[in-house]
């Protein structure tokens, strides 16, 4: 990994490329070689980008992609689509398809492209909107040859080049060239170039340029890290840059937040004064901050919704306040900075927060200021800590992160400048799901079972959203929760949602017949019948990737179970405690009587990075727990 800030000295020029753009180029699936179909529903033939960076101001970027695709699973390498707005215009657009032997079978302009409002249903955000190839092969493999223009005066955001994005696509060339002004103090970083065919061609004050050549497909491999860090990616960025209309001017993040709070920020929390009458009535004489926080978020949940804004369209300035006032919805800019500007009113100080939002954790770069992230919540200052508020969500608990955003690096802006700090993580042990029950098995091996189950931390995330499924989509939830009793029927089922506690209770009722397998004078079943490990980790032979566990659990079950009374115990499993490196693993059955049993379980999953080589071990930890889960007890007819 390299870090570089290039010189202010030289005077800008623009450098010209004689690659490919001008001439005959064959694109004959035939004359692909086999290593780069191996494991592939697309090659990317040719990715070049050339961005062009004229001023502070001024930045224009062309594209040249041609991708063949193998299969139907090729399908999304095409990555044929601009987004575009008043600021940053599309100049030009064009996709050719060139059938197996390189003929042309169309070629499909401007016109024919898809050009759609960048959120449906709304006149709101009209500027912002996405234009995109919408075409149905008729046959495989075939070629897309796609080329498009875009101007932008936003210079705040500069592409990140990657080569390679997704797995089973393979790479026969790419290209960046960018050129800049070498008084805009252009800078870049490296990531993960380890062990791929990337060449760094020209690397001078006004010009920099890549060449990645023969990257083959990448197996996707269970519980790897993000490719964001394993395939290699170049970010850059410019110390003087431009966004909504406004210069900027930041080194370290205190000056860009500062910038950001002053100059995009300021003016969008304006409220009508009807407004303010009426939320300062709502909070009443209510004085603690986080109870005013409260009211106001649920206020905001109740009255708001969330409009979806794709990334890279409708910028970083959030809509004003007092339209989402009007309107009843925004995106998350819009919905958090509204939610600010209520808190102003009733005197809670509150943040603007730009993140990467996503189940699978992503950092913001903290060594490499720049705009970053596609996602935005607010902050409020509670003592030496924050709360942190997801705006965009109508259910979400006051302060719940879940998994979208929790445990990663974000940016805080303040008015005095921007803050680096970590959003809330929820340690393996509070993670947790709590299971307590009963179930009785009958002489024919009929099952009848009560439980209730109680989750919190981000086990709290998997199961809240229960109590909004429709009976239909609710049996089909619990027939496949409890996938390993056959023929289950769903007799009842209750919920309970603590929101204030972050605590989400199952209650249910089910039966099933012939859980139990009767033979002749013996009957054989599962002791755990609510909670067995039923995923099994795919044995995979020279695995390339480490193996990440990017959340820890613990389940904790206790179930008592009643015997057929006519019937005594032949054989119960033993005891099982097993410790290692990825968690803990611990049963135990305790006999009450001759017709009742107690079964303990405790699964501890502790998250962490791990090496490929420790990837067969993890797999056979979880082995030994499935294997343990589905443990038989056997009873003989009296």
């Amino acid at each position: 990994m390299t870090y570089k800030i290039t010189p202010i000295v030289s005077l800008f020029f623009l450098f010209t490329t004689t690659f490919i753009f001008a001439q005959k180029s064959d694109y004959s699936t035939l004359t692909l070689s086999d290593s780069l179909k191996e494991n592939a529903n697309a090659v990317v033939r040719l990715n070049q980008i050339d961005i062009v960076i004229a001023s502070q101001r001024s930045m224009n970027i062309k594209n040249k992609r041609v991708v063949t695709v193998l299969n139907e699973n090729g399908l999304d390498a095409i990555e044929a689509y601009e987004n575009y707005d008043k600021s940053s215009p599309v100049k030009s657009i064009l996709a050719t398809v060139y059938d197996v032997s390189g003929k042309e079978i169309k070629k499909i302009k401007r016109g024919d492209f898809r050009d759609v409002s960048a959120v449906s249903g709304s006149t709101l955000f009209s500027e912002s909107r996405y234009i995109y190839l919408d075409y149905t092969p008729t046959q495989y493999p075939f070629t897309v040859v796609f080329e498009s223009e875009t101007e932008t005066s936003n210079t705040a955001f500069l592409p990140q080049w990657i080569p390679l994005n997704d797995y089973a696509v393979s790479i026969e060339k790419s290209v960046l060239n960018i050129s800049y002004p070498s008084s805009l103090g252009f800078k870049y970083k490296e990531f993960n170039f380890s062990n791929f065919n990337i060449k760094k061609t020209i690397d001078t004050s006004t010009q920099l340029s890549y060449t990645a050549s023969k990257m083959w497909a990448q197996k996707e491999e269970t519980a790897s890290p993000s490719v964001s860090n394993l395939f290699p990616r170049v970010m850059m960025g410019l110390e003087l840059f431009h966004l909504e209309g406004v210069d900027g001017t930041a080194k370290t993040w205190t000056e860009f937040g500062k910038w950001y709070s002053e100059k995009i920020l300021q003016g969008t929390t304006d409220l009508s004064e009807m407004t303010k009458v009426k939320i300062k009535a709502l909070v009443g004489t209510e004085t603690d901050p986080i109870k005013k926080a409260q009211i106001i978020y649920k206020y905001v949940q109740e009255k708001s919704r969330y409009v979806s804004i794709q990334v890279g369209i409708g910028g970083w300035k959030p809509m004003q306040a007092n339209d989402v006032d009007r309107l009843g919805y925004g995106d998350c800019k819009a919905l958090s900075n509204y939610t600010k500007a209520l808190l102003n009113v009733v005197d809670v100080p509150s943040y603007n927060v730009v993140l990467y939002g996503n189940p699978r954790k992503r950092d913001i770069e903290s060594d490499f200021v720049s705009m970053q992230g596609n996602h935005m919540i607010l902050a409020i200052p509670n003592k030496d800590k924050y709360v942190f508020l997801e705006c965009t969500s109508q259910v979400d608990p006051f302060g719940y992160q879940g998994t979208f955003t929790d445990d990663r690096n974000v940016l805080v802006v303040k008015p005095e400048g921007g803050e680096i700090v970590r959003t809330k993580v929820y340690e393996d042990t509070v993670n947790t799901q709590v299971s307590k029950g009963v179930y009785s098995i009958a002489e024919n091996g009929d099952f009848l079972g009560k439980i209730g189950i109680v989750s919190e931390g981000t086990q709290y995330n998997q199961k809240f959203n229960n109590d909004k499924l429709s009976p239909t989509e609710m049996e089909a939830f619990y027939k496949d929760y409890w996938s390993t009793i056959n023929n289950l029927k769903i007799k009842k089922v209750t919920f309970k949602n603590d929101t204030e506690k972050i605590s989400f209770t199952e209650n249910a009722e089910i039966t099933a017949v012939n859980y139990g397998n009767v033979s002749a004078n013996k009957m054989m079943f599962a002791i755990n019948a609510f909670n067995p490990l039923t995923q099994s980790v795919k044995r995979i032979r020279n695995r390339k990737n480490p193996l990440e566990i990017q959340r820890g659990s613990v389940d904790i079950d206790e179930i008592e179970i009643a015997l057929p009374v006519n019937f005594s115990i032949e054989f119960l499993p033993g005891n099982v405690e097993i410790n290692g490196k990825f968690g803990e693993y611990k049963t135990e059955i305790v006999k009450k009587d001759n017709n009742t049993i107690v079964y303990k379980r405790k699964f501890f999953l502790k998250k962490g990075l791990y090496t490929n080589k420790e990837y067969d071990e993890f797999r056979l930890f979880m082995e030994q727990i499935s294997r343990n889960d589905n443990a038989k007890i056997i009873l003989t007819k009296s």
